[in-house]
């Protein structure tokens, strides 16, 4: 593929993802327009294409889908995560002691690096941790694609458990309005998207791009001062987008490079999902949420798939992006103690 012409490459991923996009959107398959192209991204990766979404393009997609979740925020979420603070920080504690040993096991198991292995398992924001990774002696390409391994593993899982929970119900989905009519407060929408794009590295906010939008467009929606309005179509534009951008991640060279630790990877990646499911069974039986809320507030990243997937089931996602946003925020805090604690231990010392 790598010798096709890059204009016969995008018009191969443009088709491709068309065609499955809508086929999953056809049968239902919750964040169809996200999961169709990030396969059609891996598959095209990995057989050589060399066309690649700019990064300035995956980031204002992010944005738009921090509107997206604005408009779903509301302070009402506060007060009970302050009635259960324990049981929320209990949570966070386990998931950040579950991505510890997920980790540490990896390291000890298998010839990765620990600073590597340690910031590939750190069920945080992707491309906010692909991006602190290089500052404490990683490879940068292999937490890349350990990170995005599990973006693609989680979307996966999440989708699954979503159309399971929906049954019978999805069929009877409301159909989509495409092209709504817009007035003037649509331009507020791109506003913020480019507003947290510029913002995110001048404050130096991890996934500044999505949470600047996605917390000040809930306190103008929430207060009334802007209606936000974030239509379908570009909806769609902003989940191919970063579909193609985790996709195209998975490279020949990088993918021969991690295939030696790649077992370890995939059960690394599949325990932790596992262990944050039983940790959603658990909120399900003390808070008044239902399993797919309980899930997807526990599933391991990253933040933007997970929020395209719930907005795309019927679930809390202002309890959803509250406790993945605390844990984003838990996870970069103490990310590089603990890649420094796997590095030291689980490594092995040489005589």
């Amino acid at each position: 593929m790598e010798r096709m012409a890059p204009v016969a490459q995008w018009c191969s991923l443009v088709v491709a993802s068309l065609i499955l996009g809508f086929i999953f959107q056809y049968f239902n398959v919750p964040a169809a327009l996200l999961l169709g192209p990030m396969i059609v991204g891996v598959v095209m990766g990995l057989f050589g294409a060399t066309v690649r979404i700019p990064g300035v393009f995956f980031k204002i997609a992010q944005g738009v889908i921090g509107c997206m979740i604005a408009q779903a925020l509301s302070p009402s979420i506060l007060p009970p995560l302050l009635h259960d603070w324990f049981l929320v920080l209990m949570v966070l504690v386990c998931t950040l002691l579950a991505s510890g040993l997920s980790g540490w096991l990896l390291v000890k198991f298998s010839d990765l690096p620990g600073p590597t292995g340690a910031w590939g398992s750190s069920p945080g924001g992707a491309s906010a941790m692909v991006a602190m990774a290089g500052d404490f002696g990683a490879d940068v390409r292999l937490v890349a694609f350990m990170q995005y391994l599990r973006v693609l593993f989680v979307a996966t899982a999440a989708a699954i458990v979503s159309r399971l929970s929906l049954g019978d119900h999805a069929t009877g989905a409301a159909a989509v309005e495409w092209f709504p009519a817009l007035d003037w407060r649509f331009l507020v929408t791109p506003a913020l998207a480019l507003a947290g794009v510029w913002l995110a590295p001048k404050l130096r906010i991890p996934s500044g791009a999505l949470l600047i939008p996605a917390v000040v467009g809930a306190f103008l929606h929430s207060t009334g001062t802007v209606l936000l309005e974030v239509p379908e179509w570009l909806l769609a534009i902003a989940y191919t987008l970063i579909g193609w951008s985790v996709g195209l991640r998975f490279t020949r060279p990088i993918f021969k490079l991690a295939l030696r630790t790649l077992p370890q990877m995939v059960v690394s990646i599949i325990g932790l999902i596992l262990l944050c499911g039983a940790m959603a069974w658990v909120l399900t039986k003390i808070l008044h949420v239902d399993m797919l809320t309980a899930y997807l507030a526990t599933s391991p990243g990253g933040l933007d798939t997970v929020a395209i997937i719930a907005a795309g089931s019927h679930v809390d996602i202002s309890f959803i992006m509250a406790m993945q946003t605390l844990r984003l925020l838990t996870i970069i805090v103490t990310g590089p103690a603990m890649a420094r604690f796997i590095s030291r231990s689980a490594t092995p010392t040489t005589s």
